[in-house]
């Protein structure tokens, strides 16, 4: 068997006309001269190159689709019957509503939210709602990096931004809704730190915390974007993105005028860090003002995450959030969303034997996050057992951002009377038909009653998602999930064993 996709894929529109695959190439096993080409090869063989990266993105999201010889479905959960921890030993108050679920984090700038739950690096698609409903959730989210490439208002002098309207729209998107928990933060990458993205983050718009990016689980490089011609090059270049080839090139723009000048590409610059870059790069935006720094890393090799988490613990980092293999949003090349990356549980489990061998040292360890294709309570409660008290939260971005759109979605096509079909039982009106809008409500007020359809998407997946939590750790008897352990989860096959059992990383 192939745990690999054929060389089809709903993120690059491409088929196989063959139900007869290879296993090994994913190519149709019989190939025929009068295809009409409608695999990934065929494409290739017309489009070239830019076929590395999918042609669906934009308007839609985007994750693996391997299937991994292992995920959190080897795992079913735990239950008991005998005692309470956590609260006192009785029925009136050991309930699914005495669960606590918040947690703290932060070295100097304490930060509570109400779940062990994060909304990762994003910025496309309704990104307004998503921050939105992280605040009215109560839970920290973060603004994905280049935002200043969406943003058609940037100004740039001399290669710094100067004005950043659209940080400003996001930032205020949290704020507007912000009841005491959790936390906006705002990531930058290598090219956001040369032209001062940070900077002005800090003084002109009040960021308190900035996530500093090492990688994700889709995307292990920075991406590649073709431009159509020598003046958007140009311009690109300007903004002090790596263009190749040089468009100030002589050579290179005779070429272009004489028709045989190859494509031109931008290339995100790759995070190159040493602990002494770091070191000074994080002393600098802690002197600007910056109250939390934040770690965005992948799954690498276990060097890299050891080498990371001892510079964590060292610099005092707020939060490091590891993205596993299964998960993907972005901009991110084909075949890495599918083949490169430690698949989540198995990142999970390296991160937390490292997270034992440095506690044994005495080192004080930042809040971790594990994030990577999580979407459902059950997925949630896994990934924190499995973290043996280690992992402080999971990252959900892809399933809150489907939250965010969908809610949007459905409260445009209420507004218009057009209730889908599946809804309509439960009556016409937003109020009708949106469950949760009580429990929003009884938050903020009778004043507060304008909420976005999306941010009331966003509120109410992740009030589901705290609901069940309720519900399986009460069913193990835990009434606080920073109780939860291993010994909360049942492995189902031989492959699960193997992970817990120290025997997976036999390389």
């Amino acid at each position: 068997m192939s745990y690999s996709p054929s060389l089809s894929s709903g993120f690059t529109s491409a088929t196989n006309r063959s139900r007869f695959i290879s296993p090994q190439s994913g190519m149709c096993s019989f190939c025929t001269e009068d295809c009409t080409g409608t695999c990934e090869l065929a494409q290739a063989a017309v489009l070239g190159s830019k076929t590395v990266y999918p042609m669906t993105t934009g308007t839609n999201q985007i994750a693996s689709e391997k299937d991994y010889p292992i995920d959190f479905s080897h795992f079913n959960i735990n239950g008991r019957v005998f005692g309470a921890q956590g609260v006192n030993e009785t029925s009136e108050e050991a309930t699914i509503f005495n669960v606590n679920l918040e947690c703290t984090y932060g070295n100097v700038n304490l930060v509570t939210m109400t779940m062990p739950v994060i909304l990762p690096a994003l910025i496309k698609l309704n990104w307004q709602d998503y921050f939105a409903g992280a605040a009215m959730a109560g839970v920290t989210c973060v603004i994905g990096e280049e935002a200043r490439n969406n943003d058609a208002d940037l100004q740039v002098k001399n290669g710094r931004v100067v004005n950043f309207p659209l940080l400003g729209k996001a930032l205020e998107c949290f704020r507007k809704y912000d009841r005491g928990y959790g936390q906006i933060v705002l990531q930058s990458n290598i090219e956001d730190n040369l032209m001062g993205v940070p900077e002005i983050a800090v003084e002109k718009y009040g960021v308190q915390a900035i996530e500093i990016k090492f990688g994700q689980s889709a995307k292990g490089t920075q991406p590649v974007r073709r431009m159509k011609d020598i003046e958007t090059a140009r311009r690109r270049q300007q903004l002090g993105d790596l263009v190749y080839p040089d468009p100030r090139d002589p050579a290179i723009e005779k070429a272009y005028n004489d028709g045989i000048c190859p494509n031109f590409n931008t290339y995100g610059r790759l995070p190159l860090w040493t602990e002494d870059s770091l070191k000074e790069h994080i002393a600098k935006l802690r002197n600007s003002g910056v109250l939390n720094v934040y770690f965005k890393m992948a799954g690498y090799d276990r060097g890299d995450l050891e080498r990371l988490l001892r510079i964590a613990c060292v610099e005092n980092i707020d939060m490091v959030t590891f993205d596993g293999a299964g998960g993907g949003s972005g901009y991110s090349p084909s075949k890495m969303m599918n083949e490169w990356s430690l698949p989540t549980v198995c990142l999970e489990d390296a991160v937390v034997t490292i997270c034992k061998k440095l506690r044994k040292e005495g080192a004080h360890l930042p809040a971790i996050i594990m994030t990577g294709g999580f979407a459902s309570e059950d997925q949630v409660f896994k990934g924190l057992a499995y973290g043996d008290g280690h992992i402080r939260g999971i990252g959900l971005c892809r399933a809150a951002m489907a939250a965010a759109m969908t809610g949007k979605k459905i409260g445009e096509r209420i507004k218009s009377g057009d209730v889908p079909q599946q809804y309509k039982a439960y009556g016409s009106t937003a109020e009708e038909i949106f469950g949760d809008l009580p429990d929003l409500r009884a938050l903020y007020g009778p004043k507060a009653n304008a909420f976005p359809p999306g941010a009331i998407g966003v509120f109410s997946y992740l009030n589901k998602i705290a609901f069940g939590l309720r519900h399986f750790a009460a069913l193990n008897r835990k009434f606080n999930l920073a109780l939860l352990d291993k010994t909360d989860l049942i492995p189902l096959t031989k492959e699960a064993r193997s992970l817990m059992n120290n025997e997976w990383f036999m390389f």
